[in-house]
């Protein structure tokens, strides 16, 4: 069944730099608040580590979201991995990769990353897309639009997409859950068929399920569920 997207980026809030754009919005400004910044002093990704990139390299952007008690809000950051990916496929005409639980890869690298933050019942999504970054500006095993492509992209054009994907990716989950943006996600999924590690637990990545968990084969016959945690693989 077909759902309505739902309109984010009202109102929207622009600066030029903040510690994090995940500091501009709270749960008393309406759904859909949507916070913009050219640079982050103190950008973070999971697990606290640092996102850092050079002022006007990326498109670093967060929105306010008040999902219902009936789902879970820690599968916004696949929801928004799925929207993510929506953008940059149509923006480069290249194939892009979800890395469970919160990374967008691009030719085996990570270009994106996307956190969720509970905050008195709301959801503050944040998402980071590595956008112009020379080899020499980004960390190891990341990648840029512009070194994976060679082209230079339009932040602006690129955040007017984004939004609108993740409207449409955020109305299909309140309406059927991760099961129903799961055409964008399974054939997505990056560390299918590799040997991972999630906190002790190694073995072999079966697939993301469709209620956002990963399923890792551990051997004899036994296929172990992750609900959260931090994942190596072997490239």
């Amino acid at each position: 069944m077909a759902v309505s997207a739902i309109r984010l980026g009202e109102p929207c809030i622009r600066v030029d730099s903040t510690e994090s754009t995940q500091t501009l919005l709270d749960p008393s400004q309406p759904e859909g608040a949507v916070a913009v910044a050219n640079h982050q002093t103190a950008g973070r990704g999971r697990l606290g580590r640092s996102w850092e990139a050079p002022p006007g390299t990326s498109l670093l952007v967060s929105t306010l979201l008040k999902p219902p008690s009936e789902r879970n809000p820690q599968e916004l950051s696949l929801v928004a991995g799925i929207a993510v990916a929506d953008t940059l496929e149509r923006a480069t005409g290249l194939s892009v990769q979800i890395k469970w639980p919160n990374d967008v890869m691009l030719r085996r690298q990570k270009v994106a990353g996307c956190i969720a933050e509970l905050r008195d019942g709301s959801v503050v999504l944040g998402i980071g897309v590595n956008v112009s970054q020379s080899r020499e500006e980004l960390p190891e095993r990341a990648g840029s639009l512009r070194t994976l492509t060679g082209r230079e992209l339009d932040r602006e054009s690129l955040l007017a997409q984004l939004l609108e994907d993740l409207g449409l990716r955020y109305s299909q989950w309140l309406a059927g859950g991760i099961d129903a943006v799961y055409e964008g996600l399974g054939p997505r999924d990056f560390l299918r068929g590799r040997r991972v590690s999630v906190d002790g637990t190694s073995g072999t990545a079966v697939k993301i399920a469709r209620d956002g968990a990963l399923e890792i084969d551990t051997g004899g016959h036994r296929i172990e569920r992750i609900e959260s945690g931090e994942v190596t693989y072997e490239r």
